[in-house]
């Protein structure tokens, strides 16, 4: 496998933690969604699943130093 499959692959998983989190915690902080919580848990899951490779695909290029080089800021 190539170097970007794998960063993708890791930072896709550290998105995914961050995306679901942060939705979590929206959801059971606001009391409005208490009662819809057992259908948008279910949904904050999926939609983390969903957009983590999109978004880790944005980022992981960054991550290599061949980037900076290129931008001539190392």
């Amino acid at each position: 496998m190539k170097t970007n499959t794998y960063l993708n692959i890791f930072v896709s998983m550290m998105v995914n933690a961050v995306i679901f989190g942060a939705g979590a915690i929206t959801v059971l902080s606001v009391p409005a969604f208490n009662e819809q919580a057992k259908y948008l848990l279910p949904l904050v899951v999926v939609i983390s699943f969903v957009a983590a490779p999109f978004i880790a695909r944005l980022i992981a290029p960054r991550m290599r130093l061949r980037y900076w080089r290129r931008r001539g800021e190392v």
